[in-house]
């Protein structure tokens, strides 16, 4: 019996341990949370404007034909994907991994772009086709790092290599709510779908087609470090999310070591006892 109250006795010291580590991690994850909704506010309003001249400008130049918007045979398709560069943040990693995986085709050629530790170790494992590595730059995106990604995208579908860039990463709506979603780059057909402004005359100075070149190019990086934003956010919320729940259960298993220890103390103490009433009446 006075075994079983020590080894209690140590799973208690042991999970609150543990408790102590899952609740410094959960504060640490709510002030980064913080942040990055902060820094997700702020970059948000240029990306609309960004979008919106560019829809302004295909709205007022009909007649300029554009690689960058011209759908054509996918044969060969890049796909960006967004994780994190260290775990503990519940299904975070997995549940993006798999939103990349489900628009991997055996008859379309793919290639990766991989930002996180996780999606290198994962895919890197699984697949061909890495174009580039970036780690360690997911809880604080920089728009250049954005660019470079952008500009690698950029250069292999100008040059043909590939005939379709995808961005997969998780869109944070609520601390509660986190959405892997894709968005496709390149073609930028979505824009020009949604490009029915009103018409007015207006004159591009080089022209509208190297005004409509750099927008595009920054709608591509622009767009890219929205989601790198929406992923740390995401990021940071899940693993608060993970580290509560851990809390928690701590909580919960501590309060069920505790009455399993004063039981166990109880019986030891009960037996003390009888023993020596026992001994007593033995000797009478």
């Amino acid at each position: 019996m006075a075994e079983q109250s020590k080894e209690i006795k140590r799973r208690i010291k042991s999970v609150s341990n543990i408790k102590q580590i899952t609740r410094a991690m959960e504060l640490v994850s709510t002030s980064k949370l913080r942040k990055s909704r902060q820094k997700l506010e702020l970059t948000r309003p240029y990306y609309n404007t960004v979008e919106s001249s560019i829809r302004e400008i295909l709205a007022n130049t009909k007649g300029v034909k554009y690689d960058l918007l011209e759908r054509r045979e996918v044969k060969n398709r890049l796909i960006i994907v967004l994780t994190s560069d260290r775990g503990l943040a519940g299904g975070y990693n997995i549940n993006v991994i798999r939103k990349a995986e489900s628009y991997i085709d055996d008859k379309v050629g793919t290639k990766f772009i991989l930002v996180g530790v996780e999606a290198r170790e994962y895919f890197k494992r699984r697949y061909d086709g890495i174009v580039k590595e970036f780690s360690y730059i997911s809880e604080e995106p920089s728009f250049n790092n954005a660019a470079k990604i952008g500009n690698i995208c950029y250069d292999l579908y100008r040059k043909k290599e590939i005939d379709e860039v995808l961005l997969v990463y998780t869109h944070f709506s609520t601390v509660l709510s986190l959405v892997p979603s894709m968005v496709k780059l390149l073609p930028a057909e979505s824009i020009e779908k949604e490009g029915n402004m009103e018409n007015r005359l207006i004159e591009y100075e080089p022209s509208a087609e190297e005004v409509l070149n750099r927008l595009v190019k920054d709608y591509i990086s622009i767009t890219i470090f929205g989601a790198m934003i929406e992923s740390a956010a995401s990021e940071q919320a899940s693993r608060r999310n993970s580290m509560k729940n851990a809390t928690d259960n701590a909580n919960d298993m501590l309060e069920s070591l505790s009455l399993r220890f004063n039981r166990a103390r109880q019986a030891q103490i009960t037996q003390e006892i009888t023993e020596i009433v026992s001994g007593a009446n033995a000797l009478n």
